[in-house]
């Protein structure tokens, strides 16, 4: 049984059709994955963000999220509903509500199976395209979904990986994935000044040119904005920090260009 529940809250945003709700919708047997929906009028396509780190949002049924809440895709959210795109923040599963969340979860088949739950939550609800937008950690969950879910599987109409793990010596990075699987758009956007370990945007090369297969693929480039603290944290240049806006429309932008 799917369990929703509407948030008490108000909002002056014209292009909100409904309040925000929190969805817990069952995805393997005695598990639900719980998700935030925020949703346009007229919504154009719906967009899954996964945020990086452990994933672990903690989600709670009035619609506080307060872990990982200051993510770039997290507190990105409303200016992706802004640009027309219903907008699910999704969370670790009801089995995974405690360190390490999805920590060494991200490339499983139970991921996979929480993640085609969600995507076929959203096409009932309208049938619009639906993508999956991950950043540093949560492209390890969008590239994985992409290479093991095909569109005709119930698998995403295209992916966004931000901010890419690619080159990462304990675990395993993007460009060493199966890519060659993925038949869907691919859209990689990337700051030429992260300096996060596993993020190098000198090693995106590397993931291009392993995109073999997309029917189509590009590589959008952003500098500028503010880097403070660690260089692997939201508030760095790894995570757009005051950028945000302008990576959000492009992406937008990429998402809804046939």
């Amino acid at each position: 049984m799917i369990r929703t529940f509407a948030l008490l809250l108000l909002t002056t945003s014209a292009c909100w059709a409904q309040s925000p709700q929190v969805v817990d919708i069952p995805s393997r047997p005695g598990v639900t994955q719980r998700i935030l929906v925020l949703t346009p009028d007229k919504p154009k396509a719906a967009v899954i963000l996964f945020a990086g780190g452990d994933g672990g949002l903690t989600l709670e049924a009035d619609g506080r999220i307060p872990k990982l809440s200051g993510n770039f895709l997290v507190r990105s959210r409303q200016l992706f509903v802004e640009q027309g795109l219903t907008t699910v923040v999704i969370d670790a599963p009801s089995d995974k509500q405690s360190y390490p969340f999805l920590s060494g979860y991200r490339q499983t088949n139970d991921h996979v199976a929480d993640v085609k739950a969600v995507i076929a939550w959203l096409r009932q609800q309208a049938k619009i395209p639906v993508w999956l937008i991950g950043t540093s950690r949560g492209t390890q969950s969008a590239a994985h979904v992409a290479t093991r879910l095909p569109l005709a599987d119930g698998g995403p109409d295209g992916i966004v990986l931000t901010a890419s793990v690619v080159n990462d010596p304990r675990s395993r990075a993007v460009p060493e994935m199966a890519l060659d699987h993925i038949r869907i758009p691919v859209l990689v956007a990337h700051h030429r000044q992260d300096s996060c370990r596993v993020c190098l945007y000198s090693d995106v090369p590397r993931l291009m040119e392993r995109l073999t297969t997309p029917p189509r693929k590009e590589l959008i480039t952003f500098d500028g904005g503010i880097s403070t603290g660690d260089p692997c944290e939201a508030r760095a240049h790894h995570g757009f920090n005051g950028i945000e806006s302008e990576v959000v429309q492009r992406i937008a932008t990429w998402i809804m260009t046939p």
